[in-house]
């Protein structure tokens, strides 16, 4: 069986004029449907670029990126919007929720854009997703009526609306308290166990990457570990003198 994710050789390099940026040189993955990945390393190291390489938001300069077969490196970039609507959902550090709109028409909105769904049903939808994160009592609150844990809540429920095959944060609970962002984790946890969902995470916050079951290392654009041990993990990214929040 094809892994989910597979990433041959793929580098990126950003041309600034004068200076080329080597964002990702040779990078080889394989991610398995169904796994739970934090990506980690220091600042420019390249996990965002992993990030959005993954999430098919940009592509890479050279190499080959397979998603459940299909080839994405050559593809252009309304066949990758596509594919990113149909298979992911994208949960970020800011929530990027629409102001002064009620958190069912957030959730909804990705539905706006899928044929053959009744507005009954992106409704229908839409509640039983807000319900399912514990938000089933505020369908009709608007984001400034709820607390950032509970705007998360809304953005991970949206990000769900299209049945995704993988969650991918991109530092979720960076604007989030402690207590709230373990309670966040822990709903990405139950996606991954409880209902097989892939999921993938960038984070500097080490509570947060410890939930993971795999964890992939970056340095200066390269992967330097890729383990299921999370001490092997920090081991090598302390071994690189690399920068990650305490607990």
């Amino acid at each position: 069986m094809m892994p989910l994710i597979e990433l041959n050789n793929v580098s990126k390099t950003y041309d600034l004029g004068e200076v080329k940026v080597h964002a990702l040189k040779g990078t080889t993955l394989n991610i398995e449907q169904g796994e739970y990945v934090a990506l980690i390393g220091p600042s420019g190291s390249g996990k965002s670029t992993l990030m959005n390489t993954l999430g098919c938001l940009d592509r890479p300069t050279e190499g080959s990126y397979r998603l459940a077969g299909e080839e994405i490196a050559t593809m252009s970039r309304n066949e990758r919007a596509k594919i990113r609507n149909k298979r992911m959902g994208f949960v970020f550090q800011n929530f990027n929720l629409l102001a002064r709109t009620p958190a069912i028409e957030n959730v909804e909105l990705p539905l706006l854009y899928t044929k053959g769904l009744s507005p009954k049903q992106r409704r229908d939808r839409s509640i039983s997703l807000l319900e399912q994160v514990g938000l089933g009592d505020r369908l009709d609150h608007h984001t400034g009526q709820l607390s950032g844990g509970q705007q998360q809540r809304v953005a991970i429920a949206r990000a769900l609306v299209n049945e995704p095959d993988i969650l991918m944060g991109d530092e979720p609970t960076g604007n989030l308290d402690t207590t709230t962002s373990r309670e966040v984790i822990g709903l990405f946890r139950k996606l991954n166990e409880e209902d097989g969902l892939t999921v993938i995470l960038v984070t500097h916050d080490q509570e947060v990457a410890r939930n993971a079951r795999r964890t992939v290392v970056l340095r200066d654009g390269e992967i330097i570990c890729d383990t299921a041990d999370f001490a092997e993990a920090l081991s090598a990214l302390h071994e690189h003198d690399g920068e990650f929040a305490p607990t």
